[in-house]
Parts: structure tokens; C-alpha cells; sequence
């Protein structure tokens, strides 16, 4: 007994006929006739009395159609049932870096609570080392930061969304000037030592012996970008791509070579992963940043 069979006896008592049920179920009228002949092979039964110019089920036919009904509710229903244990329910407590929120996360969490639409999701922002110890503190439970940089608080893991490349950044009269000389002229406006992403830049700063100026030390992308917008100094930042330097009429020119960049990642403590709710968030986040063409880190 095939499911396929079940529904066309119910057409064919809700049309009244087999040729318009085989319209209804997009079969030919020959193929409707041998679906009822093998349900009547299988329960060794009539289901039709043919004696009629219009088909009428016999007693055993308004049976199985009763029982049709059923069975086709059933399997129609756990479909359904299926769909909903997907949703996610409850509380989420996710921390993110504020780079994120200036393009990616705002929409990536509108699709998570239209795709869960009974999940509960609070969100705060802070540096990525902040994020790492209020994890590890039960604070949050998932956390999207750069890629840890020792020495970071023990039991986490990390699974990668996306990568930033490096730029150095400066002023727009700085257009025909190097790295080198960009960052001998101008006073650097770096990233907070105590953060992840700062922690990188000096490393590899120290890694290419250039010498600079230290003129503010900012926690902040964005406020380093206008700082530099306003001629006090050049910033070394992660950006998207260039282009969003150039807009603002800012000189931009790759940092490292090869370029340095950043991994955003999604982390979590071991042990205690909350595994559907970082699925569902990663999931967003890379079809976000796909879209705005960010480039995944392998």
C-alpha cells in the first residue's frame, strides 16, 4: 500500500469521478485506475461498485477511505512536527564584538528570530577578551570575537565565520606616501593593547621593526576611523575592504606582507557548548556575510 494510492482514493470520492481526480493528482486516468486496483488486490476487497456510470465506494471502501484520511493526516502532520522541533526556544545570551554591529549582525539576528521566533536573544557588545572571560564566567553563552590571542582564558573553542584583512589608514594627503612613511609622520592611533585584535597589530608591528608614535590608544573601530578622518594620526584597523576607507576620503593601503588579517569567530566553552544556538548564529552570520562579500577564513 503505497501513500501515493491512499490520496488518490480520496480524490477520487472528493471529485466523484476518476478522470477529474486524475487531473487533481496529476495522473492519467489509466494510472488512477491501477492505483485502485492494487488497493483492492491488497485488502482483497472492492472498494468501488462499477455497476455505476459514477464510482460509489462499497462498505469496504468508505472504510479505507475513513482510514485513509487518517493516515494521510498523520504523515502530513509529522512534517509539521518535524519543522517545529527545529525551532530553537528559550534564552540566548549573545556577545559580539562592536565591529559586527555595524553591518553584519543587525541582520543575521533579524533572520535567527524570524527562523525562531519563540528564542529570546540578549545582546551585548565588548572588547573580544572581555567577551572570552564573561563566557567562561557563564555570563554569555555564545560569543562572536576575533580569533583568541594568548594568553586567553582556558576551555574555550573556536569554530571561524569570516576574515578581515588589515589597513593602515591615514589621512586623504598621505595618497602618494608608503607604510613606512605613513607611520614615521603620523601619530598612531591603535587598537587597545589589552585587546585581541591590538594584540595582533604590535606583534606584527614589532615583527616588521616600524617605528611610529603612539598618539591614542581606542577601543573602538569606528572612532579610530573619524580621528584619523580629522587629521590626528593614522589607524591600522580591520575593515571590510578598502573601499570603506576611500569613501570617507581616507587614504588606505594593505598592512603587512602579505596582508595581515583577522578571523571573527564563534566561541564557545568546552563541555558545555550550546551547540543549537551557535549553529543557528553561525549559520546566520556567514549567509550575512556571504552576501556582503566577506571572505571566509579556512
Amino acid at each position: 500500500m503505497s501513500l501515493r494510492a491512499l490520496r488518490t482514493l480520496v480524490a477520487i470520492a472528493q471529485h466523484g469521478s476518476f478522470v477529474r481526480a486524475a487531473e487533481a493528482v496529476f495522473l492519467t486516468q489509466s494510472a488512477v485506475s491501477l492505483q485502485v486496483r492494487q488497493l483492492e488486490r491488497e485488502f482483497n476487497a472492492a472498494l468501488f461498485d462499477r455497476s455505476h456510470r459514477v464510482p460509489t465506494l462499497t462498505d469496504a471502501g468508505k472504510i479505507v477511505l475513513e482510514r485513509a484520511h487518517e493516515i494521510i493526516a498523520l504523515y502530513d502532520g509529522l512534517h509539521n512536527e518535524l519543522v517545529e522541533s527545529e525551532k530553537l526556544s528559550g534564552r540566548l545570551r549573545l556577545g559580539a564584538i562592536r565591529s559586527i554591529f555595524a553591518d553584519i549582525l543587525p541582520t543575521a539576528l533579524a533572520q535567527l528570530q524570524a527562523r525562531h521566533p519563540k528564542l529570546r536573544i540578549l545582546v551585548s557588545s565588548g572588547l573580544s577578551a572581555e567577551l572570552a572571560v564573561r563566557l567562561t564566567n557563564d555570563e554569555l553563552d555564545v560569543a562572536i570575537t576575533t580569533e583568541p590571542v594568548k594568553p586567553h582564558p582556558p576551555g574555550l573553542f573556536s569554530t571561524p565565520l569570516y576574515r578581515e584583512d588589515y589597513w593602515i589608514v591615514a589621512p586623504r594627503e598621505a595618497a602618494n606616501k608608503d607604510a613606512r612613511r605613513i607611520l614615521h609622520e603620523y601619530p598612531l592611533i591603535r587598537f587597545d593593547q589589552h585587546s585581541w585584535a591590538g594584540r595582533s597589530i604590535a606583534r606584527e608591528l614589532r615583527k616588521q621593526k616600524l617605528k611610529f608614535e603612539i598618539g591614542m590608544e581606542l577601543d573602538d573601530l569606528e572612532a579610530i576611523v573619524q580621528m584619523v578622518s580629522k587629521g590626528l594620526g593614522a589607524g591600522i584597523v580591520p575593515l571590510f575592504t578598502s573601499q570603506q576607507a576611500t569613501a570617507q576620503g581616507l587614504t588606505c593601503l594593505p598592512f603587512g606582507s602579505p596582508q595581515r588579517h583577522r578571523k571573527v569567530v564563534i566561541l564557545e566553552r568546552e563541555g558545555r557548548p550550546a551547540l543549537q544556538f551557535a549553529q543557528a548564529v553561525a549559520h546566520e552570520i556567514k549567509e550575512c556575510a556571504e552576501r556582503t562579500n566577506k571572505i571566509f577564513s579556512s
